[in-house]
């Protein structure tokens, strides 16, 4: 159990909760969280009982709100914003989409600037029917970052993206499903049980094998075909040699369910 200040860490199953864990600011980012998150996600990278990750806020009003507005303001030196990003927010998204075990955003409340982007950087997101997502930058008169632009354009197209920047509109559950920004809408009462039911059927596979499949896309998503069937080919290799490959045919065989191992 790891001892935090802005974040519960819990780990169930093989299943790592990561709690942001600042309710009364709707769990936005201050310098400590962004800390904790990072240093969190390094632990449950290299935690060998970790095979599967939820991030979720406390409380149903909020996800993430994104940066703490306040804790920086009435100060007489301006905060470099580029510094920010290059120290904090941006290793924590590389993190995320370079682990190689799933993580799924467990979408409980509002989701805003850079609490939005840092459920697009999830690999699947399940969101409360109450919940909204935002792009608040706008309303402050900045732009996406933590990854917005990168992820958004890929998740619904350049059209729909803009829409979403440039206007910051709240974006509800409803639509968001409907749009491909979330993978299920839920009840808010089913939101833990729904979550944690889809987290465990990945903590229960080929752990090896899903950190391969989030290579692979991530490399689609800026290869050509021939330079992805190429590696295709090459992780295939790795794949074909760890134990739970051995054990899947092995139960397909015997006509059995596969006990993965995650390696």
């Amino acid at each position: 159990m790891q001892n935090y200040t802005t974040l519960l860490y819990s780990n169930t199953n093989n299943v790592l909760t990561i709690t942001l864990n600042r309710p009364e600011v709707f769990n936005a980012f201050n310098e400590a969280m962004k800390k904790e998150m990072n240093d969190a996600l390094k632990e449950a990278e290299k935690d060998q009982n970790v095979r599967c990750v939820v991030i979720r806020g406390a409380d149903e009003k909020a996800f993430c709100s994104g940066q703490d507005l306040k804790e920086h303001s009435g100060k007489d030196t301006r905060r470099s914003l580029k510094e920010s990003l290059e120290k904090n927010y941006n290793p924590m998204i590389r993190r995320m989409r370079n682990m190689e075990k799933p993580i799924i955003g467990m979408i409980n409340g509002v989701a805003a600037g850079a609490g939005m982007s840092l459920a697009l950087a999830c690999d699947m997101r399940i969101m409360a029917d109450h919940a909204k997502l935002i792009e608040v930058f706008i309303r402050i008169a900045l732009v996406p970052d933590t990854g917005s632009h990168w992820f958004l354009p890929r998740l619904v197209g350049m059209a729909k993206a803009f829409e979403y920047v440039a206007l910051g509109g709240d974006i509800t559950a409803q639509e968001a499903e409907r749009v491909g920004l979330v993978n299920k809408v839920v009840p808010t009462a089913e939101l833990e049980k729904t979550t944690m039911e889809i987290a465990e059927k990945l903590a229960k596979a080929p752990t090896k094998s899903i950190g391969l499949i989030k290579r692979a896309l991530n490399k689609a998503l800026t290869a050509d075909l021939d330079a992805l069937l190429d590696y295709e080919a090459y992780i295939q290799e790795i794949a074909s040699l760890t134990d739970d490959h051995k054990e899947g045919v092995q139960a397909f065989l015997e006509k059995r369910p596969a006990q993965f191992k995650g390696r």
